[in-house]
């Protein structure tokens, strides 16, 4: 199961739809704070989040699961259309990785695959 956390609808659908046809079961939310209720309730495998968001953002978010040790081993996946090469927030967040937004489905796919426990 993934959790996947974004405002937008389309970019929503698109992560949805990719996701669940790969056949990954998706629990959306569309702000940091309903994703964290999401990953409390559901302990996905993988959790893939926006960074800019209402309410909470996906760097809020990623602290606040790295703060749960019942959550901490959680892969968390930043997909961010404002983070620049080098930029060190993921890595200060704890994130697992970075998905550059416009990123392709097959992209998406094969991050999610290399991040889901075996």
């Amino acid at each position: 199961m993934i959790v996947v956390a974004e405002d937008h609808e389309d970019i929503l659908f698109v992560l949805r739809r990719a996701l669940e046809r790969a056949g990954h079961q998706v629990v959306a939310a569309t702000d940091g704070a309903a994703a964290l209720e999401a990953v409390r309730a559901h302990r996905p495998d993988v959790v893939v989040t926006d960074v800019d968001m209402p309410r909470m953002t996906g760097l809020d978010l990623c602290r606040a699961i790295r703060a749960d040790a019942e959550l901490r081993h959680i892969p968390v996946v930043l997909a961010s259309g404002s983070m620049l090469p080098g930029d060190t927030r993921a890595e200060e967040v704890g994130a697992s990785a970075t998905l550059l937004k416009p990123f392709l489905p097959a992209q998406l796919l094969a991050l999610v695959s290399s991040l889901m426990p075996a």
